[in-house]
């Protein structure tokens, strides 16, 4: 039980219970009863599953680099979209300042809930899983729709083990792919020359084997 010290000193915020706190009970609900199994899955995913989209990002790139140059450009430039979507997503974090629904709702959750200040909207795991999916595709179609499919269920899983309310996660799904995309589509426009750049510096072996090397393995 919190002190009333303690609940003086917690940082308020918005109660976003109001739009979808009813869905995320039930889920909460249905997750408790659970096979124990299917909770420790979801919640591993939920905690550890953006380092899948990480290893997506370095198979594209290793795959890009010894094919075409271009496309090693937008398999680098997925790490750093995802980055700038995380720096929105926080942005607009601060500014709403939404309450997690463990504390505006009072439910035991999977996820133990997060110290007062780590606000709920939108969800920063939803918002890294999607801007990482986005910029995939443009790397490659296949591993675009393996982390599509990866990015939904990240989100799922946030709602599953209660850390986020179903509209958090629709928002951080929006706010990454959203972001990427506009950044993403003018930086398309610039793999050639940027290639040429990389070619032309000694970060060339980022976006092409060394010859030399290949010469050796040959």
């Amino acid at each position: 039980m919190h002190s009333t010290t303690d609940l003086a000193a917690a940082p308020q915020g918005y109660d976003g219970s109001g739009i979808d706190g009813t869905a995320l009970t039930d889920v909460v609900r249905t997750a408790h009863g659970a096979p124990a199994w299917l909770d420790g899955l979801v919640s591993a995913y939920s905690s550890y599953g953006l380092i899948l989209f990480a290893g997506l990002a370095l198979l594209a790139w290793w795959r890009a680099r010894g094919q075409d140059a271009q496309q090693a450009v937008r398999a680098l430039a997925v790490p750093v979209l995802t980055v700038a979507a995380f720096v929105g997503s926080t942005v607009l974090k601060q500014g709403v300042r939404e309450l997690r629904p463990c504390r505006s709702l009072h439910v035991v959750t999977l996820e133990a809930c997060p110290a007062p200040g780590d606000w709920s909207f939108p969800s920063n795991h939803a918002t890294l899983a999607a801007a990482a999916a986005v910029a995939l595709w443009f790397v490659s179609v296949r591993l675009g729709v393996v982390a599509s499919v990866a990015a939904v269920l990240m989100a799922a899983s946030r709602v599953w083990v209660g850390a986020h309310y179903p509209h958090d996660v629709v928002a951080g799904l929006a706010v990454g792919a959203l972001i990427t995309l506009a950044l993403a589509l003018p930086l398309s426009r610039r793999t050639r020359s940027l290639a040429e750049h990389f070619g032309r510096t000694p970060l060339r072996p980022l976006v092409a084997p060394d010859r030399r090397q290949v010469c050796l393995e040959a």
